[in-house]
């Protein structure tokens, strides 16, 4: 019985040796969290006499609000994320885990820009607030209102809005 139970172990010692790489990169990836299934859609920002087009990740409820753009480490030009919270009210964002820098676009309810916050620093942990209660958030790459002449009282076209082109 002995010699059973000292194999037994001997065995399961060289099971979890072999198994602890896996079991490490699982714990990396649970403390990631998986990203979700982002829904995908396209927007329109009308400024200036021009539409500008972006493609978007849909972030729609609490988990996916939650994970956003973290760990992300590129967007193209024109793709961002729109997060829609289903009606106006004052929300607040970090950056914790977000490794580019981004542009938060605060948006009302009928799609008016109601402020910008640009170049959220990567990985902060400082508090962004909309400032104002807002239905949805787009976050594009940090710089990109500016250079593209996205200001406040622009709109966004988006099914969420109500006012899709």
């Amino acid at each position: 019985m002995a010699m059973a139970f000292a194999g037994f172990h001997r065995r399961l010692g060289r099971r979890l040796f072999f198994a602890a790489p896996f079991a490490l990169a699982a714990g990396v990836v649970v403390a990631q969290g998986a990203a979700p299934k982002f829904g995908r859609s396209s927007l329109v920002i009308e400024t200036g006499g021009r539409q500008l087009k972006f493609e978007i990740d849909l972030a729609t409820n609490d988990a996916e609000r939650a994970y956003g753009l973290m760990f992300r480490e590129k967007l193209g030009p024109y793709e961002g994320m729109l997060f829609d919270f289903y009606q106006e009210a004052p929300v607040s964002f970090w950056m914790k885990n977000t490794l580019i820098p981004l542009d938060m676009i605060f948006i009302a309810a009928d799609g008016t820009i109601r402020h910008i916050h640009s170049n959220a620093v990567p990985l902060s942990t400082d508090s962004i607030p909309s400032q104002f209660p807002v239905r949805g958030v787009l976050e594009i790459n940090g710089g990109s209102a500016k250079l593209l002449g996205i200001k406040v009282g622009d709109k966004v076209r988006n099914a969420i809005f109500g006012n899709a082109v």
